[in-house]
């Protein structure tokens, strides 16, 4: 249940008002969950109390979300999430669940079309196998990247394409003969045990897989905050080493460590990184990878379009997902030209 549906609004318009106050935080601020909750009780209150619509009060919604998340949203808080306004721990445990889900639909798609049994193969096992082991690599990638371990997001990058090289080389190469059957379902049942895997998994043990020992050394912490301001702020390399010299300089001159001198690494890089240009910088991070994911899926579906038939289910799947990051990548595109027309 939502925060709007729990307050009993006295207008139409200012349940609405409260919806996109909501939606905004969550969207546009990565605000904490309780957020919209604490200040929409407050909105509320003043608007049963004077009687006026809460647009006449607090303006129009984005402007008030914004501002809410502004004042009240700590920078402890914000060091610690990305973009997505997640941490790496969540974007890990979000990205099982994701897994687990495809998973569950594939396996239930298969069922349905194929029946309850299914066969596989050397062939098709070397291939799953790959798919699954690079998702999960990926899935780490992104939060190694999203946490500053910028040498280990690479590392298991590389992983996560050499397995799927590797799967795609044994897939071709071993028989297609049946090895063995399975019954559907398990395939379902392995998805739903992943998405409950990463729900039970705690975000803050996960965060702590993903964060550097920093303690006794001001190296490391150097290392720490230009990770995350290449991984996590979408700052380049050249930009970011320019704030770690600088920090390294004062160090030298005053003879204090970087935790007395500068604080905690994730809220410094925060610090450095604010403004305007982070947003743009991240904006064209997203462009960048949109694009990628639109490219690629097109090298992959472009085979399985040309040998399925119209008629098929999976054909229009293809069709369908492909035309959608194809969109959504032109999409992109768009506004970047449009922002990048508004810029001095």
């Amino acid at each position: 249940m939502t925060t709007t549906q729990k307050l009993d609004w006295p207008r139409d318009e200012d349940e609405q008002w409260a919806a996109v106050v909501e939606l905004r935080l969550a969207l546009d601020q990565q605000a904490p969950a309780d957020l919209a909750q604490r200040i929409l009780a407050e909105a509320h209150d003043a608007v049963t109390d004077t009687g006026r619509t809460a647009s006449d009060l607090f303006g129009a919604p984005e402007a008030y979300a914004r501002a809410a998340a502004e004042e009240r949203v700590g920078e402890e808080y914000r060091a610690r999430i990305d973009a997505r306004g997640m941490t790496p721990g969540e974007r890990f445990t979000a990205s099982l669940a994701t897994l687990g889900v495809v998973g569950f639909v594939v396996a239930v798609t298969q069922w349905l079309r194929d029946g309850l049994w299914q066969q596989a193969s050397w062939s098709s096992v070397a291939g799953f196998s790959a798919i699954v082991l690079a998702a999960v690599l990926m899935a780490v990638t992104l939060s190694a990247h999203a946490a500053g371990r910028i040498v280990g997001a690479r590392g298991f990058a590389v992983g996560a394409v050499l397995a799927m090289g590797a799967g795609i080389a044994a897939a071709g190469a071993l028989p297609d003969e049946r090895l063995f059957e399975f019954p559907a379902p398990a395939l379902a049942v392995a998805g739903g045990a992943l998405i409950v895997a990463a729900v039970v998994l705690p975000d803050a043990a996960v965060d702590r897989w993903f964060t550097p020992g920093l303690e006794g050394s001001d190296e490391r912490w150097l290392s720490h905050v230009e990770g995350l301001l290449r991984g996590r702020h979408a700052m380049p390399a050249a930009e970011a080493r320019a704030h770690v010299q600088e920090a390294r300089q004062h160090l030298a001159s005053s003879g204090e460590s970087a935790e007395q001198a500068f604080g905690r690494a994730e809220v410094y890089a925060l610090r450095l990184a604010e403004g305007p240009r982070r947003e743009q910088r991240l904006a064209r991070r997203k462009l960048y990878g949109v694009t990628a994911m639109a490219l690629l899926l097109a090298v992959i579906f472009v085979d399985e379009l040309r040998e399925r038939e119209p008629t098929s289910m999976w054909f229009w799947f293809y069709v369908g997902a492909l035309g959608y990051w194809i969109w959504y990548a032109a999409r992109l595109w768009r506004r970047e030209s449009s922002a990048g027309g508004d810029r001095p």
